[in-house]
């Protein structure tokens, strides 16, 4: 996204604080409904002071520009689709950066995405770009297992619009703002955050087979107690977050068509 109206345009209708961005740092972000419900989640990046780049790994640009391109009425800013790069993920890089943009050069763009998982980096790198590796999707597995285990919801398309940035605990990633103006949707988010009426959050939950998105899960009376919102694996681990009511009993026992088990969630993602 490119134009002097670019920042002002994604302040009013994205969930975090764009203003607090400077030249060369990136934050999580994404799109509500009215209603309050998350669309896209997205990592933001400002590239220069009236361009800014998003990095939406589960929904197509095109899609994401036509959410957006709802919006733009007069305002001074071009929306483009970004071929030129492709997200190359390094795992076990270590950066420190933080929310500070990475340089290689050769026109590549990095994001430190280091957590208490271990070092990795995501590069937004131009097809012809040396440090460019074949494809490996045992390497896009691993990714998505440390998405979901440092507590980013990977959203398909099934999950969109059916969660708030409360139920998904994006309050652990920094990704949403109660200080900023108004936003679609920033009123249920305001509420819920002043009336203490978060009572979903996510779980992260562990199988010994691979679980279904969207799955119910029941607890020890064979209630459903909450869904899978997200799922991933590699070889033989299988995880997924789950949206489920605050202060379960962190003994009882739950399933999804087979016996899950809880996992932490990991710190140290938040940008």
């Amino acid at each position: 996204m490119r134009g002097r109206d670019a920042g002002t345009f994604l302040q009013a209708q994205t969930m975090n604080d764009v203003a607090a961005l400077a030249v060369g740092q990136w934050q999580w972000n994404g799109l509500l409904t009215p209603k309050g419900r998350v669309i896209f989640l997205f990592a933001l990046a400002r590239t220069g002071d009236d361009d800014y780049l998003i990095i939406a790994p589960d929904a197509g640009a095109a899609e994401l520009k036509a959410q957006l391109q709802r919006f733009v009425f007069r305002s001074k800013l071009s929306l483009d689709e970004a071929p030129a790069l492709v997200a190359a993920a390094a795992p076990g890089q270590a950066a420190g950066a933080g929310h500070a943009l990475l340089d290689a050069g050769g026109g590549a763009i990095g994001l430190d995405l280091a957590g208490e998982g271990g070092p990795r980096c995501l590069w937004l790198l131009p097809p012809a770009h040396p440090a460019l590796a074949p494809e490996d999707p045992a390497v896009g597995a691993d990714w998505r297992l440390a998405d979901l285990a440092h507590g980013l919801p990977r959203l398909a398309p099934g999950q969109r619009e059916a969660w708030t940035p409360q139920m998904l605990s994006l309050e652990r990633l920094g990704a949403f703002s109660l200080k900023k103006g108004c936003y679609p949707g920033q009123e249920i988010v305001a509420r819920t955050h002043y009336l203490g009426q978060a009572k979903r959050g996510l779980q992260r939950l562990g199988a010994a087979a691979a679980l279904a998105e969207a799955a119910p899960v029941a607890g020890p009376d064979g209630q459903e107690l909450g869904k899978l919102a997200c799922v991933a694996s590699h070889g033989d681990r299988h995880e997924a977050l789950a949206v489920l009511p605050a202060g379960l009993d962190a003994a009882a026992p739950l399933a999804a068509g087979q016996p899950l088990v809880r996992l932490p969630l990991l710190g140290g993602l938040a940008r």
